[in-house]
């Protein structure tokens, strides 16, 4: 599933259409008749975490990639295209991704303060939100969009080890100098992320997710999958410490 930074990406190389209007537009999702969009100028890409909003004027086109979602410029894939929109200097095909038409405000539907890589993010209003909901394992609570908007389980993973917490913790036990620092790594390492991804070298600079030995001690991750989103989680034993 594609994480906060992907998107990011995804906004950055669909700029070419910003401003282009949609000539002709067709697909079989379920969420609206792609025909509606024709004759549209495509006024603005925006992101929420792992939300990719294409502006319409009034109307706004919310794709989600979910697992397995994908997207492709002027070159058709294999499969049949959820939306395929054929602007006026090119066509965007999106595959398997979950569409929805959004018809509000986008400041009325969206916390903006939330989204890890926004200039907006509030890292107090994150502390609230923890706070108001109590006994939460910290690994749930970092993949919980409305808290950390953005955040997958790569993300989790890496920002956990890196402060030392393990993931098991219950979020409102951390001291909240140790929250603090988990929040800010959390920001920091979803932009190195970005740097990264588009680099080509993620998955070599990874120090948990998927790996078999923790750098520090040189022992076996842990891997299980914990709280209720029963998501991997690869930890060290000895160097994360679990609150509660």
């Amino acid at each position: 599933m594609p994480e906060g930074p992907t998107i990011i990406i995804a906004k950055k190389n669909l700029q070419k259409f910003k401003g282009k209007r949609v000539v002709a537009a067709i697909g079989y999702t379920p969420a609206f008749e792609p025909a509606m969009l024709e004759g549209k100028v495509l006024t603005d890409i925006k992101s929420w975490g792992k939300h990719l909003l294409l502006c319409f004027g009034k109307l706004t086109v919310r794709v989600h990639f979910m697992l397995f979602g994908s997207y492709k410029i002027d070159e058709p894939g294999k499969r049949n295209a959820v939306l395929q929109l054929e602007f006026t200097n090119g066509i965007l095909y999106f595959y398997v991704a979950k569409l929805l038409l959004i018809e509000d405000d986008l400041d009325k539907v969206y916390d903006w303060q939330a989204d890890i890589m926004n200039d907006d993010f509030n890292p107090k209003k994150a502390i609230e939100k923890i706070k108001a909901k109590p006994g939460r394992m910290i690994c749930d609570v970092l993949l919980d969009q409305q808290v950390f908007s953005g955040v997958g389980n790569i993300i989790k993973n890496e920002v956990l080890f890196r402060s030392k917490i393990h993931p098991a913790s219950i979020a409102d036990t951390i001291p909240p100098k140790r929250l603090k620092a988990l929040i800010a790594e959390t920001v920091a390492y979803s932009f190195k992320f970005l740097d990264q991804k588009q680099a080509g070298t993620l998955s070599r600079n990874w120090q948990a997710y998927e790996q078999e030995e923790c750098p520090r001690n040189h022992v076996p991750f842990v891997k299980k999958d914990l709280g209720k989103t029963k998501r991997h989680c690869f930890y060290c034993e000895r160097c994360q410490k679990c609150y509660n």
